[in-house]
């Protein structure tokens, strides 16, 4: 589950919990909701710190020297390539 899943669980949830006054047989939607947004929460949790260590720090390259001529895709600067 990704980001925007674990952020859709938090919406519902609040819906379920503050927006609705269902009375279903058997069935508690506050505390429903409240179960879903604290998987939501769970999840962004997990999801920011997986995130986190995925980053990688690339070192910079070295820049190349340019000669001044100039150059095209093939690698000649006359168009003939000669």
């Amino acid at each position: 589950m990704g980001l925007g899943g674990c952020i859709i669980l938090i919406a519902v949830g609040a819906i379920l919990t503050f927006a609705t006054d269902w009375d279903m047989q058997g069935v508690n939607l506050d505390l429903v909701g409240i179960i879903l947004m604290i998987v939501g929460l769970i999840g962004v949790t997990t999801f920011s710190s997986i995130a986190r260590r995925r980053r990688v720090v690339v070192p910079p390259t070295t820049p190349v020297a340019d000669d001044g001529r100039r150059h095209t895709r093939d690698g000649y600067s006359d168009g003939y390539g000669v």
